[in-house]
């Protein structure tokens, strides 16, 4: 966002934002200075991968995931003592991020090792010792996406679980208003079910699930609720990737902490404009806390550790990249140089896949863009760099694309490779010259016309729209069920959002820049374009469930809508979606 008095609080130091976060043990809290820690001497942790039981749903892969409250050890230490610092998270199964689910894919073509759907039962356990319900972690503001449903609002430990970028029935689509509380005492307007079930019915894909309830899905996963979720299928076995201890996930967060190890959270309280006055909480009697426009925070975590190194092997590895962060992108590259200073010039890497899969063949990068929730599958080649140490590195500016400058010495680190590990035996995997073919979708259907908007709430604070529209808006968006659409989206805003749409992966066409002074928000007769189409860049030339819809430009994708229901499509700036940035959208039959 441009600066200016509507955003000031996010642009705050977070010594003065904990002076008056109304949270009793957040607001005497000291920020703790990345600088006093530490980087690259903890090994980057690898998610656990979770063993299904075949025999409680014959035919189906079950498995019972349990969402609780815990310490982990981040890496952080005291910068007095030397003291490891524990930090309060909430996970899955005790671990953040969760474990891994691997499973197959079901499609008809997957013959050699078929797949089996996936069961799951996502347990809210967020109690203390005596059963009774945790409060939140972080400040929760209580005043948005309540509308007529004000069962939305409370309690604030409220959760439900999304499967990003899975092609999913709606009643297990972790849709925002299906959110349930500890031992499902209370649940949302729309929850169907305790047990999710995923088809598994496309291919072998990098996907990951994280928290998605109404209002919240910012402080969720920020608390720590995402994890992987692998889907696995015999084309790309027959392929000879790396695999094995040669495949890292690799999920990349922002956080900041105080001198405790805490999580920090910045807020400012909301003020009653008619009374100038801060708003209460009719939940706690306190202040209540204002949501920000963006988070963005000074210390970066990979796999739940702070500023981790990986020790590697002469030879290939496969590194499944994810953007889990808030509201931050980041534009990585691997530096030979302990500074940087090569400025994203270092090795050559090759980006294999994308949000939905394998790519068409590989595309030679020397940087790779990640907008929040992206993912990128790529291949290194460390056989030529033996002894050497590496640095993954990030230039992105936040908030993206037009924001300040990253720190070179904080967020622009994020990992340290090392080729020390001997050779454990010859390197049979392959880097194939074609990968997965992808045909093109089509449509003889009218383009649908959307934009984003950027205004102002009842409270003076930043608020972001779909089409001008809020969550509780009559739904606009009604896809035929198998139709294929085109949806145009206008950006005219200072910044570029990334857009994730539920149940589809879809295919970018093109992106186009228009005249943003002649353009009137809402009304696309006003749109002027400028230039020719621009194709999709070639790593992005795959399927995608999120795509960045850049400022100034106009960026389409189309789509195959082919399941019946309620589904969501949002910013995945998660403090925008939790803002208004998002709205429902509903496949109906022919």
């Amino acid at each position: 966002m441009k600066t200016n008095a509507i955003f000031r609080p996010v642009m705050l130091g977070l010594a003065f934002i904990a002076a008056l976060t109304s949270t009793a043990s957040i607001h005497a809290q000291v920020p703790l200075d990345p600088l006093t820690q530490t980087k690259y001497i903890n090994p980057l942790p690898l998610p656990g991968v979770l063993s299904p039981d075949t025999t409680t749903f014959p035919g189906t892969e079950y498995y019972e995931v349990s969402m609780t409250q815990f310490e982990q050890d981040l890496g952080l230490r005291d910068p007095i003592s030397g003291a490891p610092l524990l930090t309060t998270v909430w996970g899955y199964n005790g671990t953040y991020p969760g474990p891994t689910i691997e499973a197959r894919s079901t499609l008809p073509t997957n013959t050699i090792d078929p797949g089996k759907p996936v069961k799951v039962l996502w347990s809210n356990d967020l109690v203390d010792r005596n059963g009774d319900p945790l409060p939140h972690l972080l400040p929760v503001d209580p005043t948005l996406h309540c509308g007529p449903n004000t069962s939305n609002c409370f309690p604030y430990n409220r959760t439900v679980v999304h499967l990003h970028g899975g092609h999913t029935e709606p009643a297990s689509d972790g849709y925002p208003e299906a959110w349930f509380t500890p031992g499902f005492a209370q649940v949302g307007p729309e929850f169907k079910k305790q047990t999710y079930h995923y088809a598994n019915d496309q291919q072998g894909a990098t996907l990951w699930y994280h928290d998605h309830a109404l209002g919240i899905t910012r402080l969720n996963v920020q608390a720590g609720l995402a994890g992987f979720y692998l889907l696995r299928d015999d084309f790309e076995d027959s392929l000879n990737l790396p695999g094995g201890a040669y495949e890292i996930p690799i999920l990349i967060q922002d956080r900041s902490f105080y001198t405790d190890g805490s999580l920090a959270y910045p807020t400012a309280p909301v003020i009653d404009p008619a009374t100038g006055e801060p708003v209460i909480d009719p939940n706690t009697g306190e202040p209540a806390p204002s949501i920000q426009p963006e988070f963005f925070g000074d210390t970066i975590v990979v796999n739940g550790m702070v500023w981790p190194l990986l020790e590697v092997e002469p030879r290939k590895y496969r590194l499944r990249l994810l953007n889990g962060s808030d509201s931050r992108f980041y534009k990585l590259w691997l530096s030979q140089d302990p500074n940087g200073n090569d400025n994203g010039n270092g090795p050559t890497f090759f980006q294999i896949g994308t949000d939905g899969g394998l790519l068409q063949a590989p595309v030679a990068l020397k940087r790779v863009l990640l907008a929040p929730a992206e993912r990128a599958d790529i291949v290194i080649d460390f056989s030529t760099l033996a002894g050497q140490t590496l640095f993954l590195r990030n230039n992105a500016k936040a908030p993206f694309p037009d924001g300040a400058s990253v720190d070179p010495r904080t967020v622009g680190q994020i990992l340290q490779i090392r080729v020390t590990k001997p050779l454990a035996g010859p390197d049979t995997s392959v880097l194939p010259a074609t990968l997965s073919p992808i045909d093109p979708l089509t449509t003889s259907l009218p383009s649908r016309v959307l934009d984003l908007q950027e205004g102002i709430d009842e409270f003076g604070r930043l608020q972001l729209l779909l089409d001008g529209k809020k969550w509780d808006d009559p739904i606009t968006e009604l896809p035929l069920l198998n139709s294929t659409e085109i949806w145009t989206i206008i950006n005219p805003t200072p910044d570029t959002h990334p857009i994730h749409l539920h149940l589809v992966q879809f295919q970018i066409l093109d992106r186009q820049k228009f005249d943003a002074r002649s353009y009137v928000p809402g009304d696309p007769a006003t749109l002027k374009l400028k230039g020719r189409p621009a194709p999709p860049d070639a790593n992005e030339a795959g399927w995608k469930d999120t795509a960045r819809m850049n400022p100034g430009e106009v960026t389409r994708v189309i789509a195959n809508f082919d399941i019946l229901g309620l589904y969501a499509w949002h910013c995945h700036i998660l403090s925008h979606e939790d803002h208004e940035m998002m709205r429902p959208f509903r496949v109906v039959a022919q």
